[in-house]
């Protein structure tokens, strides 16, 4: 039994927080908001007044919080009552340069912060799955990947960067955000064409979207555009793709329909639709 604290328990905080008092964990909690905090009691939590009051005697801190500006408010709340071996563990997504930044001053300062951002939503904390991301001091690592194998499926140390995990996460979230924005876009083309939804998913079952992935990425990352699908052709399908919607609210295709002219205009219709990423790997 370990003795630690979680500091933000919105939806996936709180779900950390019921799965380490499940494993037998001493837990106290703060948020800004007391009523989400104190929601926690029932699993035998402590419910702190304060930042500061929440990490006293404990080894080990988990924040869950909104963004930097939290983060670097709630750090210093909390560091009157932190002792000098307790290790901070920041699982908050945040700008890399920022965490850079905070990473470097914290540690120099004698606070041991290491960043660990996640690939896990609410159910999954509360099950062990997913992913956790760890970048910083290989000594603070080691110090707490036992505990961290503990709350997922999967711990990747990401090294002695300190904004590396940041930077991870911010691309694996725009894989999600993308993907879920490009499926909305789908399902609209399908609607006004008179296939509902759950019809048009089934196109999943016809090609591997993640061969999309790797095939064109690895093409994007080094620089090689011979065509197997024109820019021109491709640029023709999302005109009709447009045209089929009509009306219908877009989140992807008109962007990539502009970006697509931008690179015509230049000269390369010619080339494979990877060129699309061009520009991302000069």
């Amino acid at each position: 039994m370990t003795n630690i604290a979680f500091l933000g328990t919105g939806l996936l905080g709180s779900a950390f927080v019921e799965a380490a008092a499940r494993r037998g964990d001493h837990v106290t909690v703060w948020n800004r908001t007391a009523g989400k905090a104190r929601a926690l009691e029932p699993f035998g939590v402590r419910v702190a007044s304060s930042p500061a009051d929440a990490v006293r005697d404990v080894a080990r801190v988990h924040l869950v919080l909104k963004d930097d500006a939290v983060v670097e408010e709630v750090i210093d709340a909390l560091r009157p009552g932190l002792a000098p071996e307790t290790i901070l563990v920041d699982h908050t997504t945040t700008q890399p340069a920022l965490t850079a930044e905070r990473a470097t001053r914290l540690n120099a300062e004698g606070v041991r912060y290491l960043h660990c951002p996640v690939f896990i939503g609410p159910s999954a904390a509360r099950e062990g799955q997913g992913t956790i991301l760890a970048a910083g001091p290989r000594a603070l690592f080691d110090a707490v990947a036992g505990d961290l194998q503990r709350m997922a499926a999967k711990l990747e140390y990401c090294g002695e960067r300190p904004d590396l995990a940041a930077v991870y996460k911010l691309c694996g979230n725009a894989f999600i955000i993308g993907m879920s924005a490009l499926v909305a876009d789908v399902l609209t083309v399908a609607g006004a064409a008179d296939v509902p939804a759950a019809e048009a998913l089934r196109i999943t079952e016809f090609f591997n979207p993640a061969a999309i992935i790797s095939g064109r990425g690895q093409a994007m990352t080094s620089g090689s555009f011979a065509p197997s699908f024109e820019l021109t052709m491709a640029r023709k399908d999302v005109r009709l793709m447009l045209e089929t919607a009509g009306g219908r609210p877009l989140a992807v295709l008109p962007g990539v329909a502009a970006r697509m002219d931008a690179l015509i205009a230049e000269g390369h219709g010619a080339d494979d639709l990877a060129v699309v990423g061009r520009d991302a790997v000069r």
